[in-house]
Parts: C-alpha cells; structure tokens; sequence
C-alpha cells in the first residue's frame, strides 16, 4: 500500500525509474511547475481547454485530497513531479469515480499512465469503489489505447465530442495477465540496459594500480569490452593507460553503467555523477553497507533511494560484479581476472564472495556462460529481475542459481512456473530457516519441485546438473540403459538409480566385461542408444588391467561419439581418457546419476498438466475479513466464508452443562477434553465417543475431568473415517504454504506430511492428497472402502485461497478431519492471526 510515508519506486517501459506517492498539499509549486512545462496540446488533451495557468482555487482543491472519496497519485523523477492521476467519487458512498491523469510531455509514452492507473485502481478498490469512468477527447489517443489495453471490460460512448469510457476496476484474469506482462518487459528491459551498456564508468580505481578498482578496471580493459572505459578519478589525467576525468560527463561519450569501488561515505557523490553522465545502473562492489550492521543498512537504503530518484537500479552492494560473455558485448565488470568460455548458461549468485569459486568451477568444468550476476546484498537486483531477463535473452538455455533468501518468495514461484516450461532452473538454495518449527527438507525441497526448479545441495551438484543441461536433450522417461566393462561400476550405477527415481531398463544393465575391445564397446553403446526401451544413458568405464586387452594403447573415448547418434541424455564417468566435449563427465557413477535424476524429475514436471487455480463456489472474502476482527478469529466463521462446514461442538464445565449441550446438539456425542493439543487424542484417553445417553456421559465425564480437567467439549457423532490433518504455516522463505498428512502419533512424530505453496492450482492440490507415504489409507488398504480423494482436495483449495486472500491468518490447523467414501467432515478447527503476512506480489507494480 502506497502512503505519503511510505512512497513506492517503480519501473518505466524503458527500465528506467521513478517515484509514486499520494500527492500532499506541499506539492502546489511543483503542480504548477509542472504544468508550466506541458506543452499546448498536452493541456488541452487533459482540460479540453487551452488552460495556461491553474487558478488558486483550482490549486487547492488539486493537491487537497481526503485519500478515501478523492485521492491522487504524483510521479517523481528525482525531486520534480512529472505527472499526476487523481480519482474523486460521483458522490456521496458511490460505487463510480471518475478517473484522471496527465504526464509531462518529455516523460510521455514510457507506460506512467499504466502505472498510474493499477494504483489508482487499488486505492479505490480498497475505499469501496468499483467503476472508473473517464471522459477523453476523440484525438487523445494514447489516453485511450491505456485504458483498452489495460484488458478492463471498456464500455464507450460517443456524446458531445467526447469519448465516454466506463469499466469495473476489479482483477480479472485479463488484468492481471496485462500488469504481469509489463512487469516482465520493464524488469527484463532494466537488467538489458545493464548487462549491455554503450560506455562505463569505474569509480574508485587508483593511479597506483593497487586495490579492488584497479583490479575491475583491468579485468574491463583486458576482457575485451569494445564501449568505452572511463575511469573517475579526482586528480589522475591517466589510469591503467586510460584517460581518467574528475567526472563521467566529462569524457563526452556514452555511459550507461557505472561500476562502483569507493567506501560508502563517497557513494552519494557517486550516484549524482553517474546519473549526471546518463548512466543507467550502478554495480557497487564496495563493502560496508547493510552486511556491516544499522548505520550500513542505513547507507545502503540512501543508496538505493537516490539511485531510484535518479532512474537507475542497483547492483549490490557488497557484491562480485556483473558479466556478458556475448562477443559484441564482452564485458567483464567483475573481481574475476577470467570469465569461463562463452555459452547459453545464465548464472546469478546471491553471493558475491562465493561467486568467484562459482565462476572458477565453471570454467573448470567446461560450463559456458551467457552472463553472470552478482547481487551481494541485493539491495535492488534480484535473482527474479534475472529470470525475467534470461527467460527472452535469446543467448540464455539453462538458468543456474545461488540463493541464500528470497526476496519475494511468490513472486519467484510464479516466475519459475512459467520461465521452467522454456529453461530450466537450476538452484542450490541455502535458505535460512527460521528457530522452532519448520519446514524439513523434504518439504523444502517438494515447494521447489511444485514451480519446476531443479534443487541441488551443494556447488559440484550445481554444476553437474548445469552441465548436462547446457548439452544434452531432456529425457523422454525414466528408463536407463547402464552400460559399462566394469561389473562393480555398472552394478554401483544400477542401484544408485532406484534412489534417484530412476528405472534401469530391461536388459541393464550391460557388461561387456573388461576384455571388450574398443568395436565391442562401441557396439554396446550404440545398440543402447537406439534401444526403444531406453530414455537416457549412463555410460561407464574402468581401465583394464595390464594384459587384459589385446591392444593395449585402444582409445575407449572414441566409443563415445556413438551414444549422440540416438538423440538420449548421456553421462559419463570414465576413469581413464579425455571425455570428448558435449557429454558431461562425472568423477563418479552416483554423482552422474543424481544428476541425471535431478534433470529426470524435471522433465516428468514439464511432461505433467500444470493445472489451474479454479473458481470454487461458496467463496465469501468479505465475510472472512469480517471473521478476523480483532486480535482473535472466529475459526467456524473464517472457515464458512470459504465454503468450509465445522462440525460445531459446545464448551461445557460441568457434567450438567454437559449434559445440556448433549441434549442440544442430539445423542449420540462425542466428548473431548477442552486443553489445545488433546482434542484429537484418542491414544491419550482425551476423547470419548458414541456416547449415546446420559449414563455413558456422566461416567466419561468424570473420567476425562480427572485426567484433564473440567472443561471439555461437546459434539455430536459424524461416521467414522480415515482421520486427516490440514494445516496452513507462514513460512519465511515460501510464504503462505499449505500442508496435509493424515492423522496420528506415528505419522506426525514421521513427519510425514506435503506442502504446497500458495496459490494452489487443482493437480497441487491432488499432488498434496496423494504424496503422504501413509496415503494407501485413503485408496482402501487391507480391503477398506476408499475415501473421497476429491472432497480431500476441494478442501485444500479452499484452505489455500483463504491463505491467499487473508494475510492477517499466519496458522491454521484442521485436527482431525475425517475423510469418507462420501465425503470430509472437519471436527476441530484452530485459527492463528496477526498482522497481514507480507503479499508483494500482489496489488500494483512496485520495486
């Protein structure tokens, strides 16, 4: 939510950016400066009138507004305000309000109206408005096309020489396809201005040729880099050989990118040189700013508002640098003296530290790259800004991560959902999890899995994976021919397939033996290779023992090119020979395998429906915000305003109360101990059930009361069931997450439950149902009749869009539920809430 405290940057068409903020009565000269600069035609488009100066009154009434029946928003770049929208009420408590804006003329035709009109739009849906109406003039055709082409249901008419537009202001599915679709362009178009700049900047390198910004310096100069190079320094004409200016306007030439290593007192100068130059973006390789405690943290946020006010975005601080191995491009911003070769491998590194032993290993292993990012600190380039670059960058196949956090957890897991249907994502992320309960890695690594990307737990895995994928096709199945001279090596290979998901194909594995000759070899590989029955190979060798070959110098490697033939994933490990460029080698059969298993699990994604989110009925959002006023919930409430029915039970502290609620509610009941935590502990003596008259309750009264107390809980009986829990966590690294497992002291103490991201679509939802290992249960084991699978994930939907519209629930916990052949019934329900749970990708775009 944008406030006058609280103002929002955001992205232009071009990459560039600005600052929005609800307008305030100090704003007057700014309003009138402004309008000082629009052009003739502008003014008229906007009052349909000449309208050379804003009268007091006008004024006023302008820059005064209630932020409920009129608001208006103001654009900034830098200090001065470059255009404004405005809505106000038709009246008094109306659903309708007409809507408004104008842009400076030099700032016209870089989406700000787009922008404009999605907060807009939000402020007003949030003060109870539905519709915008909108007069605009015939011949204003750019005011017309953001409004037709913001995929909002535009009713027109044509009265008095004026276009009459009206339309409801609600998300729809078009909408949200459109703002996602210009948050794709601009971030993608931001980091293009970055990786790909005319000339650069360096500040902080000496004339001595010592320290961190000599060394960028010459790693710029001596990659390659055809733009200009120029280096700032307050006094030196030359650095490095090249000709240093006091200032980066100073060189006449075009700068795009400023890379920065001077200590963080220095960096305000900084950022107004850069932006004076035109510079775009800034890369800050210094320390010393958030990662150093508050006052760097305080430092880096300066930074970064400044850099904002002046449309450039940040990379860093604190980080490694930035790269572009294309050779029209060739730019090597890093502390890396040598980029690994070029290739179509995009590699981002949260660290900037690490990301030098990423690029060493890299290089190492033969994996070329695209480009590289180093985000340090990540104070404003994140890892989804490049996944929004790489997925369109034609150079760019695979797309390879370290994460240490993220920045916007939803947002990452719908950009991996879509970018994984055309590159794989590849990510060893080392997230920080949180004191207490929390999710293991099981889970962690399933929520991974539910948006496509590939989970490695280490660097080497990193890079195996990214190797395979960098140069061999995705398989077709899970079916592995193994073929090797080696029993021992074929039989490791083999067996490590079944732990990897993997299936050995009939007929492997094959062993030639270790007096199989290079022909036989060779043979045995092809014949695996255009095996019907075979969807990847993992090929393996030993070297034989002296005299077992009749030829002892044969080349084994040369049996390799054979397995291309059949268009199949292959990995190798041969412990003997060079293995020739195109197929990933691996020092180990366990380690070729698990890579070949990781990038085997991803193409079984990519060949499965992904599902969608459905419209489910019953749904009351209104009513579940009414359901958590206050600090507590009413959990019957929330969860009938999502279409959920609870079966009631009634507190009772005493045996005549109990009594009464039992007459009540209707014989037979079941009777609970009242404590959080025993409501469902059958194994604890805390419930009793089928109390069918009043002998049989006073008599599990007092026992319970003995044990436990002398409040319980009075429901009435439902039929039996297979008993099921449904819970819903904040996680800290996901965000809204939901999770199901069934019920039970040895499941739990297992824990044996499913998590899904939020929002869920259908197949997460019967991929929840079914991944439990103790779920057997609910197909009919042992002859038992199988439940209602479908009510089980109707269920999960709604718990998971609740999720997704109340941000003020942090838990829910659904204990037990009873799944049947005819249905669920939900006998206990606890509820959580706090403040609303961070939603950053919803609502208008903003960085």
């Amino acid at each position: 939510m944008t406030t006058v405290d609280q103002p929002v940057d955001v992205l232009l068409s071009d990459g560039s950016t600005v600052g929005l903020r609800p307008i305030r009565p100090q704003d007057a000269p700014e309003i009138v400066a402004m309008h000082g600069r629009f052009s003739e035609r502008t003014r008229y488009l906007r009052y349909f009138s000449p309208y050379p100066r804003i009268p007091e009154r006008d004024l006023h009434r302008f820059v005064t507004v209630d932020h409920r029946d009129r608001e208006a928003f103001v654009v900034l770049a830098g200090d001065r305000i470059v255009a404004v929208g405005r809505y106000e009420r038709l009246g008094p408590a109306a659903p309708e309000a007409e809507v408004a804006f104008v842009v400076e003329d030099a700032y016209q035709g870089r989406g700000i109206g787009s922008v404009l009109l999605e907060h807009l739009a939000d402020a007003a849906r949030r003060a109870g408005i539905g519709h915008f109406v909108a007069e605009v003039l015939p011949t204003n055709g750019a005011m017309l096309r953001v409004f037709a082409d913001f995929g909002y249901q535009v009713q027109r008419q044509f009265a008095d020489g004026v276009v009459h537009l009206t339309f409801p202001i609600a998300p729809t599915e078009a909408t949200l396809a459109v703002q996602r679709g210009r948050e794709h362009r601009t971030e993608a178009r931001s980091i293009a201005r970055l990786l790909a700049p005319r000339g650069v900047a360096v500040y902080g390198a000496s004339a001595t040729g010592q320290g961190v910004g000599a060394a960028l310096l010459g790693h710029l100069r001596d990659g390659g880099y055809p733009g200009a190079i120029v280096p700032v320094h307050p006094g030196a004409r030359t650095v490095a050989g090249l000709p240093a200016y006091p200032s980066a306007a100073d060189a006449g030439v075009a700068v795009d990118l400023a890379v920065v290593a001077v200590p963080p007192d220095a960096a305000a100068g900084v950022v107004a040189d850069a932006a004076a130059a035109g510079a775009h973006g800034l890369v800050v390789i210094s320390a010393g700013f958030a990662e150093a405690g508050p006052a760097g943290a305080a430092a880096q946020r300066s930074l970064v508002r400044a850099a904002h006010a002046a449309g450039m975005r940040v990379v860093g601080p604190n980080c490694l640098g930035v790269a572009n191995t294309d050779e029209r491009v060739r730019l090597n911003a890093t502390l890396a003296p040598v980029l690994p070769a070029p290739g179509r491998v995009g590699f981002f590194s949260q660290s900037g530290a690490f990301g030098v032993a990423l690029l060493a290993q890299a290089q190492r292993r033969g994996l070329g790259l695209s480009s590289f990012v180093s985000a340090g600190n990540r104070a404003d380039v994140s890892g989804n800004d490049l996944l929004q670059y790489w997925q369109d960058d034609p150079g760019t196949d695979v797309i390879l991560l370290y994460l240490e956090t993220f920045g916007n957890p939803r947002k990452f897991a719908r950009l991996a959902r879509r970018i994984g249907r055309d590159k794989p994502v590849v990510a060893l992320a080392s997230l920080a999890r949180p004191a207490g309960p929390a999710l293991d890695e099981a889970a962690v690594s399933a929520l991974f899995a539910q948006s496509g990307v590939i989970r490695v737990d280490t660097v080497a895995e990193l890079l195996d994976v990214g190797v395979l994928l960098a140069h061999q096709p995705l398989p077709a199945g899970d079916r592995v021919a193994v073929v090797g001279n080696s029993s021992a090596l074929t039989g490791l290979a083999a067996a490590a397939c079944g732990g990897q998901g993997l299936t050995v194909a009939d007929g492997y594995p094959r062993d030639v033996g270790p007096h199989a000759g290079v022909a036989e070899f060779t043979a045995a590989l092809a014949g695996a290779a255009a095996d019907d029955r075979v969807d990847a190979l993992v090929a393996v060798f030993a070297p034989p023992l002296p005299g077992q070959l009749t030829v002892e110098e044969a080349d084994f490697t040369a049996a390799l090119p054979a397995t291309l033939a059949g268009g199949k994933p292959t990995v190798v490990t041969f412990l003997a020979g060079r293995v020739p460029a195109g197929l990933p080698a691996y020092p180990s059969v366990e380690e070729a395998v698990r890579a070949l298993g990781r990038v085997g699990r991803y193409a079984g994604w990519l060949r499965r429906d992904p599902g969608t989110v459905p419209e489910l009925s019953g749904v009351d959002r209104a009513a579940g915000r009414a359901a958590l006023r206050g600090d507590a919930a009413d959990p019957v409430a929330l969860l009938a305003a999502y279409g959920v029915e609870v079966v009631g039970s009634v507190p009772a502290g005493s045996v005549d109360e109990a009594l009464a609620a039992a007459d009540r509610c209707g014989w037979p009941v079941a009777l609970k101990a009242a404590a959080p935590g025993l409501r469902h502990r059958l194994d604890l003596g805390a419930v009793r059930l089928d109390l069918a008259d009043p002998v049989a309750l006073r008599r599990a009264y007092a026992d319970l009361a003995a044990g436990f107390g002398a409040q319980v809980l009075v429901q009435p009986m439902v039929p039996p069931g297979v008993a099921c829990v449904v819970e819903l966590r904040e996680d800290p690294a996901f965000g809204p997450v939901v999770g199901f497992g069934l019920g039970g002291v040895a499941t739990e103490l297992l824990g044996d439950r499913a998590w899904r991201a939020v929002p869920l679509t259908d197949r997460d939802a019967a991929e929840l149902v079914d991944e439990p290992r103790a779920s057997p249960l609910l197909r009919g084991h042992r002859g038992a009749a199988p439940v209602d699978r479908a009510a089980l994930a109707d269920l999960l939907l709604r718990v998971g869009r609740l999720a997704d519209e109340q941000p003020r629930v942090r838990s829910l916990t659904l204990n037990p539920v009873l799944a049947r052949p005819d249905g669920v019934s939900v006998l206990h329900a606890a509820v959580g809430v706090g403040t609303a749970g961070a939603r950053p990708d919803t609502g208008p775009r903003r960085l």
